[in-house]
């Protein structure tokens, strides 16, 4: 049998020291001790005090040395002034781990900061939960390290679902909140500072446990993102859909940049990036968080978004159908056979089986009409999932409908759910505990469902092969002009206008006339980026009218910026097509491609995706093609109301082409963006019209 890691050690503790523990269990120093022996822990309790003889009937130390054995776990009590000490002690005794409860580090300044180090020497390769965490409770095998008031309750809702959290307060609303609903928990963590074990760390574990289904996250930041990823497709391929609640979306994001990329792709939208990636799903309120994972615990797969809602109270059908039609989600007629099959289960005229929601009349006080009916619902080949609304009726014998329900669940995999009209908590815990989320807004089954559609759809990144290397180094640092900036697009692949760089009016009607057909002029600066904010750029000139209006826009730019322009481009005008952003951004979370819709409104409309790129080489074929589908003006690259189809395969080699050019270049590539790249119609390709670079 091979040894347990210090992470396995740190959950399921063969033996606890508690240092500081009081021999008072009222107050918050006694709970450690009290709360290891009102829960059944079957191993060794060291509880530790020089003041203290005995704690409780058990022999207390005055110090960590005079403890007999080595303790898997110390449970550090002492003020952040002390916790070092003690920790120093568990490291020599041995110990896997020490979880300090303290407060007073990284979060009140630079002593805190330095408290945090000194930490961190005196645990040596000894590993550390917190500081400033309230534990963590191993639901499992029923043992409670920690010494929060919020676990004061006599029985856990034991289950699959594990919760990993960064603030301490918020496991005990999780676990106050999941008791009351009849939600199972496996374990919760508080990691709080994180100087040592993080998030990662225990998704990465928890993906191993075999009494944990899915993993809930309540996240402030993350502050390793490649050990993320990895702790979070481990668990994607471990079939351990994983949920994570990230607070601090509001935050103001888009800080100042050279381009629009910058005020586009928040800090927000690379978590969002960073979660599609590898597989996390986002919970998009607070509620969700306990939503999401009841409903992926089932284990059960909703393979398309057809719903039928069986009701006996048709307002809250129609809430339900309501919620979910806006998400996306389908709520079709019964087909023929299954609408005759309804009709036969019951007689009289009173019930409405030929529309859905699908409305039985009083189904809660008649179990057998309720059993045919979810069995025939859920035989049928025109639903994937079920959701049932349990109304007032159910209220006089919850559990007849409660086992009712519970009765046809072997007969399909398809998702079963509940809707509770009535203010009915424990009419909700009870469906919850026989299988069947229970939900007491509409929402949240909507919420329930798309998650499950989500699980089942996602698929593991590819990437594209890193490109043959491209020669840069010629080109400048700081920041490129246009002329320069296209110049590198092209060496990697992306199509751009033809133009021509001039200074004077005649050399501006020579490129017009070259170039054939109406010209664009702009100013050619690696100061001035936002071109048309100073009168730079005319659209829509002819070889006649080019020279004139160099002379005039020069003035103008100098009127308005303070510096006169010496040189122009001259460039074919690009029409006909739609105008898209292809921009990078870099993050402490890792460098995203960001695509949205383009031109002088990108700002405004903010349309946009993002995908970050893999350890090395671009982003593949299918991620730049899902990139496009995803974007609101999609449709007009589909050929909405007769517009002509875009030639979206020019697009995607255009992604793929520049994600290789930001892979290649990495940190030295500080910013990038084409805006607009114009993608034509069918066949026709697609032209970079603007550019932006800044080279470190």
């Amino acid at each position: 049998m091979t040894e347990p890691n210090s992470i396995t050690r740190l959950l399921k503790p063969r033996s606890v020291a508690v240092i500081g523990a009081s021999a008072d269990a009222a107050k918050t120093a006694g709970r450690p001790v009290a709360y290891l022996r009102k829960h059944g822990f079957t191993g060794e309790i060291y509880p530790v005090n020089p003041r203290v003889d005995s704690i409780g009937g058990l022999t207390c130390y005055p110090d960590i040395a005079s403890i007999p054995g080595t303790p898997d776990v110390g449970i550090v009590l002492l003020g952040a002034e002390r916790a070092h000490q003690a920790v120093r002690e568990l490291a020599a005794k041995g110990s896997a781990a020490a979880i300090v409860l303290a407060s007073g580090y990284t979060e009140t300044g630079e002593e805190g900061a330095r408290r945090q180090q000194q930490l961190i020497e005196a645990a040596g390769s000894m590993r550390i939960l917190g500081p400033n965490t309230i534990g963590l409770v191993n639901l499992t095998d029923n043992i409670v390290l920690s010494a929060s008031g919020a676990l004061e309750m006599d029985h856990f809702p034991v289950g699959g679902i594990g919760v990993v959290s960064q603030s301490g307060g918020i496991l005990g609303a999780l676990l106050s909140r999941a008791a009351a609903r009849g939600i199972g928990l496996s374990k919760l963590i508080s990691t709080s500072n994180e100087v040592d074990l993080d998030l990662a760390d225990f998704v990465d574990h928890l993906a191993d446990d075999a009494d944990t289904k899915v993993i809930a996250l309540y996240v402030e930041s993350v502050r390793n993102p490649g050990k993320f990823r990895a702790a979070a497709l481990k668990a994607a391929r471990a079939g351990k859909p994983v949920v994570a609640f990230k607070i601090g979306r509001s935050e103001a994001g888009a800080k100042a940049a050279v381009s629009h990329t910058g005020a586009l792709a928040g800090a927000d939208s690379m978590y969002d990036a960073l979660f599609r990636q590898v597989g996390v799903i986002r919970a998009q309120t607070f509620g969700d968080l306990l939503d999401i994972p009841v409903a992926l615990a089932t284990g059960r797969k909703l393979r398309g978004k057809r719903v039928a809602i069986l009701t006996s109270t048709g307002g809250a059908g129609t809430l339900v159908s309501d919620d979910l039609g806006m998400r996306g989600f389908e709520t079709p007629a019964p087909d023929a056979a299954t609408a005759e099959a309804l009709r036969a289960l019951q007689t009289g005229d009173h019930a409405v089986l030929d529309r859905n929601p699908i409305d039985v009349t009083l189904a809660g006080l008649q179990p057998d009409l309720l059993r045919g009916a979810i069995n025939t619902l859920l035989k049928s080949p025109s639903y994937d999932a079920l959701a049932i609304i349990v109304g007032s009726s159910s209220l006089a014998m919850p559990e007849l409908m409660a086992g009712a329900i519970q009765d046809c669940l072997p007969h399909s995999d398809k998702p079963v759910i509940a809707y509770v009209s009535p203010h009915a908590p424990e009419v909700a815990a009870l469906l919850t505990q026989r299988g069947v989320p229970a939900f007491a807004a509409a929402e949240s089954c909507t919420s329930a469902l798309g998650a499950m559609l989500n699980v089942g759809s996602w698929q593991e990144p590819t990437f594209s092969a890193p490109a043959a290397a491209v020669l840069v180094d010629d080109l400048p640092a700081g920041s490129l002009d246009e002329a320069q900036a296209k110049q590198l697009f092209t060496r990697f692949g992306v199509p751009c206008a033809r133009e021509v760089v001039v200074a004077t009016p005649t050399q501006a009607e020579a490129a017009a006339r070259e170039l054939g057909g109406r010209v664009v002029l702009k100013i050619l600066s690696a100061e001035i980026t936002h071109k048309s904010d100073v009168g730079g750029v005319a659209v829509s000139l002819t070889a006649e009218t080019v020279g004139a209006r160099l002379l005039a826009m020069a003035s103008e730019v100098e009127s308005k910026a303070g510096v006169r322009p010496q040189r122009f481009l001259v460039q074919e005008m690009v029409g006909g097509g739609t105008e898209l952003i292809l921009g990078v951004h870099h993050d402490v979370l890792g460098t995203a491609i960001l695509l949205g819709m383009g031109g002088i409104t990108a700002e405004l409309f903010k349309d946009t995706t993002m995908r970050l790129l893999p350890a090395q080489g671009g982003l593949s074929r299918e991620d730049a093609l899902s990139m496009a589908r995803e974007l609101k003006t999609w449709p007009l690259l589909d050929g909405f109301r007769g517009r002509p189809k875009a030639d979206v395969e020019a697009l995607v080699d255009a992604i793929v082409a520049f994600s290789k050019m930001a892979a290649q270049l990495g940190e030295r590539l500080v910013e990038a963006e084409i805006n607009p790249v114009f993608v034509l119609p069918q066949g026709q390709g697609v032209r970079a019209a603007d550019g932006v670079v800044v080279l470190a």
